[in-house]
Order: C-alpha cells, then structure tokens, then sequence
C-alpha cells in the first residue's frame, strides 16, 4: 500500500513537473514573440522617422570671385546641381551684386501617410530652383535657375513614371497651390516658394538640401584653400 502511494506521488510530481515545464516553455516562447513583435515595430517605427527626417542633396554653391564695381561688391558662383542618383550637373555660373545670395525656389510638399510608406512617386518632398540674385538686387532682377514648367535637373534619369508625375506637378503648380481638391488628388499637402538667403563667403562651401517632409536647408563647410585656388583656375 505504501509503495503504491509512494509510486502515485512520484508520478504526481512528474506530471506537476512536466506541466511546470510546459508551461515555462510557452511563457517563454510567448515572451520570446512578443519581444520580437516589439523589436519589429521599433524597426518599422524608425524607419518612418528616418524617412521624415531624410534630407538629399540638391546642389553646392561657392564663391568664385568677390570684387567691388562702382561700390557694389560683385560676387560669381560656382553652382552645380546633382542629379536623385548623386550623379553632377553640369555646372552653371552667376554673377551677383552683392555679397548676400538669394535663392527662391518652388516647393511641394506631399502628405506625410505617403513618405511614412516610403511612396515611390510621393516618398519626399520636391523643389525647383526659379532664381537667384544679390542683395543689391531686386527678385526681378533675378537669373533664372531652373526653367518653369519644366522637369528639374535633380529629378531627370529618373523613371518614366516618375519623371511624368514630377513633370505634370510643375507644370501645374499654381493649380496646386489653388484648388484644393486638386491637390488632395495628386497627394500634395503643401505648395509654397522658399527663399533662403545666407552671406557669400569665398571659404566655405554651401551644401542645399531639402527635407523628405519639408523645405529647403542651407549648412555649410570650410574649402581647403588648395581646391578654392584650382577652383579659380579652372574658371578661369
């Protein structure tokens, strides 16, 4: 009778044992998804910031020569545009009264659920560069950059479909910016001109950007005086 009981508690204890395990076991499991559940939307979330956040390259400026003519400093720039795949322009060469530059662009602004998705047609916000002049100079005085109604240099060698959309936006810019219901079709949230300005100085290099989600951004860095003086001679 003993031995039975004995033998009956034993196998008690392995099955509470077995079923402890098991339990552990999908507990763990369980825990081990959900941990992977929440790592994956960390992942998913940070990729939504980075495309917010996201800026590309549009063109670099520097200064070339900075001179005075009849009191009015004259400055020229070198200014090259680059292409969505990074590659250059072909450079282009202003000449500016004043030793401010002015740069006033078009901007569209598409809404935000499409760069979050990373949109192919829609994923970033888009500029086209309409002048630039000097601060002794009116905006009407200033040079034509990119031609209006045309597709930007930045967004060509792109995909047809692309390049299709991006030119049917500038061709109808003002539409966007005055019928709304236009603009909910086409996915654009904002459509506005930007016009930063910043001082010409001959020992720095002018990097523009511009935001996934929003405008135009200026930074700049020092130019080692080696490559400002091949610069100038190349110019020349």
């Amino acid at each position: 009778m003993l031995r039975a009981l004995t033998k009956i508690l034993s196998l008690s204890t392995v099955l509470t044992i077995g079923v402890v395990t098991i339990l552990l076991y999908r507990n763990h499991t369980a825990a081990e998804r959900r941990n992977d559940e929440l790592l994956d939307q960390n992942r998913q979330l940070q990729r939504v910031v980075d495309r917010l956040t996201d800026e590309s390259r549009v063109a670099e400026m520097l200064v070339t020569d900075q001179k005075t003519v009849n009191g009015i400093p004259q400055t020229t720039l070198l200014f090259e545009e680059y292409a969505r795949n990074h590659s250059p322009l072909p450079p282009r060469i202003f000449t500016i009264a004043g030793n401010e530059v002015h740069l006033d662009a078009m901007v569209i602004k598409f809404d935000r659920d499409f760069i979050k998705q990373g949109d192919g047609l829609r994923g970033r916000s888009i500029a086209l560069f309409t002048r630039i002049y000097g601060n002794h100079q009116s905006p009407d005085e200033g040079q034509t950059i990119d031609s209006p109604g045309q597709i930007p240099g930045y967004y060509q060698g792109t995909d047809p479909m692309g390049g299709s959309f991006e030119t049917s936006l500038w061709k109808d810019s003002w539409k966007l910016a005055d019928d709304e219901k236009y603009r909910n079709k086409m996915g654009v949230r904002v459509v506005n001109g930007e016009g930063p300005w910043w001082p010409c100085d001959p020992g720095k290099l002018y990097t523009i950007t511009i935001e996934a989600a929003g405008g135009l951004n200026v930074t700049f860095e020092p130019v080692k005086p080696i490559y400002r003086q091949a610069l100038r001679q190349k110019v020349k």
